[in-house]
Formats: structure tokens, C-alpha cells, sequence
């Protein structure tokens, strides 16, 4: 007799079920996490075994199992899922569905060659590498220049490690390096098998629900990235979902990035390696500041840009204008209106008023640097900044965005495209920011880390500072955070910053929040109610937002409180 958690994300709850004989293995049994086919409610759905030998409820008609598929998720896992699902109030099917393997795995292989605490040790010569792994938890601020495979190296050599990372190439290109160190690897989620039957583990962010024989070190890589966390709700973090399977588990976990996130630095120690050793590891940077050129006749690019346009190597240049607010600056002295409670960009929706587009406090339409009354809207386009560069350059530039991504792009000198454009240009001479203020200013709390990791990502594109790469800044806030902490390689400059901002506004890791949205969000509110410990803001724009101390008290709430019929979106942890 066996209990099965059905396949349908609406029925969030068990059902008991014979095990005919002849359904059961030769020499075998049906185990927890089993993937099964049963009729439930006319219908034959796929479920996983959650548990075995149990007793039904006395006077139940317990139906048989019709089919059983092949293995599934460990115990170890299908409780992980239970808790994911109370940590962004969702339900376990979609966290179930993502540990499980793509095809039917009959059986399970034996433990991949190299793998485990027998295999050879790979050499791991960096410092750093070898303190972060000697410590329960761990962040590390590696420079964007610098090899990551050290630290990859010091987890496998502690057996089977779980690497993440944010992206499938860079995941397939790390397995290949292992595998010639005499590494067994797992990619996920191509080898599921082998992952469950014992290997070292590399992959994207569903690797994070990958099944691990022998859990004996945790690796993420680029933690900052935005790409760990699904946009769907339950709106999970690959992150905090290994930092979990890590500390039930009881091994070293680490965090890797150029600019750890306040989430990371809250969670862990952080290690980085000398001054000198960082600041090679950025590329030198050119900060243009526009303030003295006029708001209304400056175009998108500087004497300085073009300069570095007209010399050898490839270019990329990049403008975020899709989903980003316009900027509004002074007439008179160029500075640009931004919000004196949380620095964000400032919109004019009533004559004589500004409006905070994140935190929405007003104030009248004068400019706080020489209170002139006259402010003037900065334009931008990426068609436009592509006709542009083409004449001045006097060849063809290619425009990317997102949607050019998994295609062939043209071969070119110069590229200009918003920031998928740093993501499908392998490298660069000269990558430039053509409004950078656009990212400082954006109306989120995150502003200034997401800007920062932008900048990061260019910065690989260029190399590390004896490259001879330049990273040209073009910006009417010369003085702020972002800028500093990347003309002098220093992302402290912006952790420091931020994490006093953050603390004074109330905002993670300060807080746990979630927005509540769709047609039954108002109902959903209502049945949550006014819980110890929990704001409730809004409504703004059709949604709620969501405030506490601390995740527990937080989701303990949003468990207690059902979800009413119709659309509803829950989003724990919102990036934006």
C-alpha cells in the first residue's frame, strides 16, 4: 500500500493505493518518489509514491496503482519540496515535477567514474578556494575576470558537489574541465540517472532540485544573477533552495559572485581576495559626465565614445529603453530629478509635480541642485542609437535585443542593443554604457545592485585591467555608488551604500515581502487579514504588497490563509 501525490497542481494532497504484485520489480520494490500512473476522478493522471506500507483510513475502497513508471525525487527531496512550498506559498507538485527526470529512468546506473570520496582529488592551489570550503558557509566577491574553476575544483575534491550556474552553456562548459580532471559529472537535466546514481552535479537553476547520492559541498556560481530565480510563481531562488539542501544535509556551501548580493552578505561570511588581485580582475573605466551638456541637444554619444569607437576592435554599446521610465533633468544644469526619499527617477504626471515612480512620495517640480523649475524629458532608442552609430563609425552596426537570442548574429565590428547584447557577444575592446543613469534611477529597490551586476557582466566581456579593454560610464551622476565602485573596482562601495538605504526604507534583506495580484487578489487579502507581524500595502495598480520581519512570519501567513477561486498571483521575494 503506498501513497501517491497526484500530478495536478489544483489537488495539493495524498491518496493511498494498492501495489498490485505484478507491478512491482523483479527482485525489487516500489520506493518514496517512485513515479506512478493512477486513476484519479475519472481520470488517469501521472504521481509520485510519497510514502509506503501505509494503512488507508478504515471502510476506504482503495483503488490500485495502474502503472509504475520508473524512479523519481528521494524522500530527501519530496520533503524539500513540502518546505519550498511553504517558503513561497505555492504547492509541491511544480518544485516535485522539477526534480524529476525529463524521461523514464528504469533503473538507476551505478555511481559515475570519479565520482565520490574515493576519486582522485583534484589540485586546488588558490587560498581563497581552500578557506571558503573549510567553513560551513561561505561568500566569495570574485573579480568578473577571474577563473572561477578553482572553486569548482575545491568542491568536487570534497566528492560529490552540486555547481549551479546561471546559464546551461556555461554548466556544459565547466563538466567538460571537470571530466579532464577525472571528475565524474552530471549534467542536469540530461543526466538525471547519473546525477541519482552518484556523480558530481553541474547545471542551470533547476540543477538546484537535481538528486544527490552523497551531498558533500555546494557551489553557486554568480549568485547575483536574476536567472536563479523563476519568474512563474512559486517564484523560488535557486539559491536559497541549495543553501537549504546544504545546511539539512551538514556541508559547505559557497556563494561566487563580482558583486554579491546584501541577501548573500547577510547570509555568510565574505571572503575576496587581495586589493590587488581584484582590481586586475576589472577592466579600466571611463566615467564621461554629462552634466554640463544640455539635456535637450546632447546625443548618445560623447567626443570620448567616439573616439574609442574609432579605434580597433569590437565595440558593444548598450541602452536599456524597453520596460525602464524616462528621465527627467535640469534644464539649466543638467542634474537629473530624482526622489529624496529613495534615490529612484521622478515622473511629472501633474504640472508643478514630481512623483516617485517606486516609492511614490511628491514634491514640487524644481530642481534640488539649483532649484530651476524648467526640466526637460532624455529620449532614447535603440533604432535611433543604431542609425547614429552607423554614421559616425562608417560601417554596419548590429542591433540585438532579446529578441535575436538562439540566432546566428551577423558578424560586425560594432553591436548595439539593450543588455542581451552582453550576453550574445562573447567579447569586446570597448563596451559602453550609453545612459547608464537609466539603470541607476530605475524605480526599484534594487537598483543600484542590478546596475552594478550589468556592469560586471561587460566587464567579462573585456577582460581584466592588462586586456587593454575600456568600459566607458556615460552618466550625469558621476558621484554615484555604481560608478565608484566600478572606476575603482570596488563593489563594497555599493554593498555599503545600499545596505543603509535598504535598512532605512525597510527593504530586503531588511524585511521578507510578496505582492499579491490578479482578480482574486483582493479576496486573498481580505482572508489574510491584518497577521501579528505583517504589513499590508496598497492596492497600487491592481496590487498588494506585503511586508515582514523575517520569511517565517511571512510565510506562516500566507499558508494560514486559503486561496480564494479565480486568478491569483503570490510572488514571495519579487525581483522587481
Amino acid at each position: 500500500m503506498v501513497r501517491v501525490l497526484p500530478d495536478v497542481p489544483a489537488i495539493d494532497r495524498e491518496f493511498d493505493y494498492a501495489v498490485p504484485d505484478r507491478l512491482v520489480p523483479p527482485g525489487g520494490s516500489v520506493l518514496v518518489g517512485d513515479v506512478v500512473r493512477v486513476d484519479l476522478h475519472g481520470r488517469r493522471v501521472g504521481g509520485w509514491v510519497t510514502a509506503v506500507g501505509v494503512e488507508p483510513p478504515a471502510g476506504v475502497t482503495v483503488r490500485p496503482v495502474a502503472k509504475v513508471s520508473g524512479r523519481g525525487p528521494s524522500a530527501e527531496l519530496l520533503d524539500l519540496a513540502g518546505w519550498a512550498a511553504w517558503r513561497w506559498a505555492g504547492r509541491r507538485v511544480p518544485f516535485v515535477r522539477t526534480a524529476s527526470p525529463e524521461r523514464v529512468v528504469a533503473r538507476l546506473p551505478r555511481a559515475a567514474a570519479g565520482s565520490g570520496q574515493g576519486a582522485p582529488v583534484p589540485v586546488v592551489v588558490d587560498d581563497v578556494a581552500r578557506d571558503a570550503f573549510a567553513r560551513p558557509r561561505a561568500v566569495v566577491r570574485l573579480p568578473p575576470a577571474a577563473d572561477p574553476f578553482p572553486y569548482v575544483l575545491a568542491a568536487a575534491a570534497l566528492g560529490n558537489a552540486l555547481i549551479l550556474t546561471p546559464a546551461l552553456g556555461a554548466a556544459r562548459a565547466l563538466g567538460v574541465r571537470l571530466r579532464r580532471a577525472g571528475v565524474g559529472v552530471a549534467l542536469l537535466p540530461r543526466d538525471w540517472a547519473v546525477a541519482a546514481g552518484g556523480a558530481t552535479v553541474v547545471g542551470a537553476r533547476a540543477a538546484a532540485w537535481a538528486p544527490m547520492e552523497g551531498l558533500a559541498a555546494v557551489l553557486v556560481l554568480d549568485e547575483h544573477d536574476e536567472g536563479y530565480q523563476e519568474e512563474r510563481t512559486p517564484t523560488w531562488h535557486a539559491r536559497e533552495v541549495v543553501v537549504e539542501r546544504a545546511r539539512r544535509a551538514g556541508v559547505p556551501c559557497v556563494l561566487v559572485s563580482p558583486c554579491p548580493t546584501l541577501e548573500a552578505q547577510a547570509w555568510g561570511p565574505l571572503l575576496a581576495p587581495s586589493r590587488q588581485a581584484e582590481r586586475a580582475g576589472w577592466p579600466v573605466v571611463d566615467v564621461v559626465d554629462r552634466r554640463q551638456e544640455d539635456p535637450g541637444r546632447a546625443g548618445l554619444y560623447s567626443p570620448l565614445l567616439v573616439e574609442r569607437l574609432r579605434g580597433a576592435g569590437r565595440v558593444v554599446c548598450v541602452l536599456n529603453r524597453a520596460g525602464r521610465s524616462r528621465l527627467l533633468a535640469c534644464a539649466r544644469c543638467g542634474e537629473l530629478a530624482r526622489c529624496e526619499a529613495c534615490g529612484a527617477s521622478v515622473g511629472q504626471e501633474e504640472p508643478g509635480t514630481l512623483r516617485c515612480r517606486s516609492c511614490a512620495t511628491e514634491r514640487p517640480a524644481l530642481c534640488l541642485a539649483c532649484h530651476a523649475t524648467v526640466l526637460k524629458n532624455l529620449r532614447a532608442g535603440i533604432s535611433r542609437a543604431r542609425e547614429e552609430l552607423e554614421a559616425l563609425a562608417g560601417e554596419p552596426v548590429v542591433e540585438v535585443s532579446a529578441s535575436t537570442a538562439g540566432t546566428d548574429l551577423p558578424a560586425a565590428r560594432v553591436y548595439v542593443g539593450t543588455e542581451a547584447v552582453l550576453h550574445q557577444v562573447p567579447d569586446a575592446a570597448v563596451v559602453a554604457f550609453l545612459d547608464l543613469d537609466q539603470e541607476l534611477l530605475a524605480p526599484r529597490y534594487r537598483a543600484a545592485e542590478q546596475a552594478l551586476a550589468l556592469i560586471a557582466r561587460a566587464a567579462r566581456l573585456l577582460g581584466g585591467r592588462a586586456g587593454g579593454g575600456r568600459l566607458v560610464l556615460q552618466t550625469r551622476l558621476p558621484q554615484h555608488e555604481v560608478v565608484a565602485a566600478a572606476l575603482h573596482a570596488d563593489p563594497g562601495r555599493v554593498a555599503a551604500a545600499d545596505r543603509e538605504r535598504r535598512r532605512a526604507l525597510g527593504n530586503p534583506p531588511f524585511s521578507a515581502t510578496a505582492t499579491v495580484s490578479g482578480a482574486a487578489a483582493e479576496a486573498y487579502v481580505a482572508a489574510l487579514g491584518t497577521p501579528p507581524g505583517v504589513d499590508v500595502l496598497g492596492p497600487r495598480d491592481g496590487a498588494w504588497l506585503l511586508r515582514a520581519t523575517d520569511h517565517r512570519t511571512l510565510c506562516d501567513a500566507l499558508a494560514a490563509t486559503t486561496r480564494p477561486p479565480g486568478r491569483l498571483r503570490v510572488a514571495v521575494d519579487p525581483l522587481r
